[in-house]
């Protein structure tokens, strides 16, 4: 299949859309503690719809996954358990820091790290970006990818030092600055070992399609052994918490303090499950279009990374204004973080014009 890296970064936008939206829906999420409705869309995050998707556009998956070499499944699965720790701290900051801000510390840290550690670790970034016009065009997208970041993440600073803790609480219930910042850094550098679980699952890849899978599709089953990873590590720190703070009962209709007879006090269940699904799915979805984005990217396909993470922070800027997350900040300050979507934006276009001069 010959590359087309403008379709990648249509399929790029749609994961990062997706990401970007995966926590709205359990915003809708009703008398359910944090561990249980994290959990439950982490069901169908790490382990529902990964092998449900892998089962429909892979052929053979079983057989496929039988041949992959013990090595490769380990380390798949060890970057998706230091990753899990990344996707445990993200949910917490974006309660800490809100959609906007939250997004750009973690994936400004993830941007640098989960693009640039894998050409460095296998010995080719000089000859991949410094080695050719296409390289050094692919480079600069990933720097005005970085200014914006940048810019997104000061003007969240300058829009918290302006408002009062009324107006911090009336956009995030749960703000708290100093708090946010520390487990957003933290989360930053271990979602970025995603990419490289998916760089260890590049043999899966070539198993996938010699069995007959369509290029598209065939980093669909690196993803099962990645995201088990991550259902490990979010698995033992919600059962955890659930034992710590007796919240099981919640599942079956339970209110917060254990009671069932008080309907003000009872979760209401079938909202509570289907959002968490749609939650959960939408988590997922990120990477099944990153993986159809990067069979896109050709020879460049490390910059897919980039891509990704300032898709998210696209649509993630905007789903914080959606939420008035800025309706109290200054005009310039809205201009300033508006400048970093541009920039993003932008950013996203060189990369994709690198690409497809790469060939």
């Amino acid at each position: 299949m010959i590359a087309n890296p403008l379709l990648g970064v249509l399929f790029h936008w749609l994961g990062g859309l997706a990401s970007a939206s995966f926590y709205v829906p359990y915003r809708g999420v009703k008398r359910w503690s944090w561990e249980i409705y994290w959990l439950t869309g982490g069901i169908f995050s790490w382990l529902l719809a990964p092998w449900l998707f892998a089962s429909i556009r892979t052929h053979d998956l079983l057989g496929v996954m039988a041949q992959v070499p013990s090595n490769v499944v380990g380390l798949c699965v060890l970057f998706g358990v230091l990753w899990g720790f990344g996707g445990l701290t993200y949910g917490l900051t974006m309660r800490y820091l809100g959609l906007s801000l939250g997004m750009a510390v973690v994936l400004g840290l993830c941007t640098v790290f989960g693009t640039l550690i894998p050409p460095l670790v296998r010995g080719t970034f000089a000859q991949t970006l410094l080695g050719s016009t296409s390289g050094k065009i692919i480079l600069l997208g990933l720097l005005m990818t970085l200014a914006g970041i940048v810019v997104v993440a000061l003007a969240g600073a300058r829009k918290d030092a302006d408002l009062s803790p009324d107006q911090k609480a009336e956009a995030v219930a749960e703000f708290d600055f100093k708090k946010g910042i520390a487990v957003a850094v933290f989360s930053g550098i271990m979602s970025a070992c995603f990419a490289f679980g998916l760089a260890a699952g590049e043999p899966i890849k070539a198993l996938s399609a010699a069995a007959g899978t369509g290029p598209l599709w065939t980093g669909l089953p690196a993803l099962c052994l990645v995201m088990f990873g991550g259902l490990i590590t979010n698995g033992i720190w919600c059962g955890y918490l659930i034992v710590k703070n007796r919240t099981a009962g919640q599942w079956l209709g339970q209110g917060e303090l254990g009671q069932t007879d008080d309907a003000d006090l009872r979760p209401p269940l079938l909202a509570n499950w289907l959002l968490c699904a749609l939650a959960g799915t939408a988590w997922y979805f990120q990477f099944f279009f990153y993986t159809m984005g990067e069979s896109q990217m050709g020879k460049f396909g490390f910059s897919s990374w980039t891509l990704h993470m300032a898709s998210i922070i696209i649509f993630g800027t905007l789903w914080g204004f959606a939420f008035k997350e800025w309706k109290d900040a200054r005009p310039a300050v809205r201009n300033m973080v508006w400048s970093g979507v541009a920039l993003l934006v932008g950013a996203t276009v060189v990369i994709g014009y690198g690409n497809m001069l790469g060939g």
